[in-house]
């Protein structure tokens, strides 16, 4: 891994990145919706789809396609829904440009597009539940009592995700013979 620290919006993320390009990495995701859930992000922490350079476009899609297949690969789906949400009126909870990959199986939500209201629900707010854990972080630093909302979903350990980037990293490996 890098030495440098890497950031996804204001959160610290190097850790989680299995795939890296010159201009993009993949990281995995503290509250996936479904098993593989990940997000493939510039590297530049920039905040809007329109602010990104062509060669950021260009090489954000093909590190999307390259990711997505083989997600579906390690997970055995039979498609993905690949979505962004851009800028936070259309629910985009971290102000960085991040592309949501999620793998799918026939039947695995009531409806297809029930996954949209999860990314916008309580659920896929990755972005305030962190703001929420810093805030309890600084709080429980003054010594002082904080109650924490209560989200839907429970956010994964870093050693789950460190060992999800592992598997990840391997298979990215082998198929496009680049270490990370």
């Amino acid at each position: 891994m890098a030495a440098s620290e890497i950031f996804f919006g204001p959160f610290k993320v190097t850790t989680q990145i299995f795939y890296k390009t010159k201009l993009s990495m993949a990281i995995v995701n503290i509250k996936p919706i479904l098993p593989g859930h990940v997000l493939v992000c510039p590297i530049r922490a920039v905040a809007r789809y329109k602010d990104m350079t062509g060669e950021e476009i260009a090489d954000h899609a093909l590190t999307v396609q390259k990711v997505a297949n083989v997600i579906e690969s390690v997970y055995g789906t039979t498609g993905a829904t690949i979505a962004i949400q851009d800028g936070g009126s259309a629910g985009q909870s971290v102000p960085h440009v991040h592309t949501h990959i999620i793998p799918r199986k026939l039947n695995d939500f009531p409806s297809i597009d029930d996954v949209y209201a999860r990314l916008e629900g309580p659920d896929g707010n990755v972005g305030r539940f962190l703001e929420i854990q810093r805030q309890r972080k600084a709080v429980e630093e003054q010594k002082k009592d904080f109650v924490v909302e209560s989200m839907n979903r429970p956010p994964r350990t870093m050693e789950e995700m460190e060992a999800e980037t592992k598997l990840l990293a391997a298979e990215l490996e082998k198929e496009t013979g680049s270490k990370l």
